[in-house]
């Protein structure tokens, strides 16, 4: 993998999933660092579409970075929806079992890093990974 992921010693990653309907046709965008990403997922709701984000952001850095190196890696995940970071952090319960699921997914893909920092950012902060999901979704 490529140093210029790692510029400092956090890996910054930013996420977004939407749906057009709610629930309606979904779609991710995560960008990790010069890497871009976005594809379509299927009729979803807006929220199981910002958590898939995380997943599928999660297991590409693995991926990209190794097992080893993941280990001593510190992610911050940067999203815009409010909700789905306070339940990641804690603040908010879960009651939608379909978010529940997802919600120990994540907790599951926490071990494979040093440590994961999940950061609310306003959404024209994210205009690049909402531009992702946009984009998947018009390809549909």
């Amino acid at each position: 993998m490529s140093s210029q992921l790692f510029k400092s010693e956090k890996l910054i990653i930013y996420t977004d999933g939407g749906a057009r309907g709610n629930p309606g046709p979904a779609a991710i965008g995560v960008v990790v660092g010069s890497k871009h990403y976005g594809g379509y997922i299927g009729e979803t709701t807006n929220n199981v579409a910002e958590y898939k984000a995380i997943i599928f952001a999660l297991k590409k850095v693995k991926q990209l970075i190794g097992k080893i190196k993941a280990k001593t890696t510190e992610i911050e995940i940067r999203a815009d929806s409010e909700l789905v970071v306070r339940q990641l952090n804690g603040r908010y319960k879960i009651l939608d079992k379909g978010l529940q699921f997802l919600f120990v997914e994540i907790w599951n893909l926490r071990l494979d890093f040093k440590k994961i920092d999940f950061v609310h950012i306003p959404r024209e902060k994210n205009k690049l990974a909402d531009k992702l999901v946009n984009q998947a979704l018009d390809s549909q």
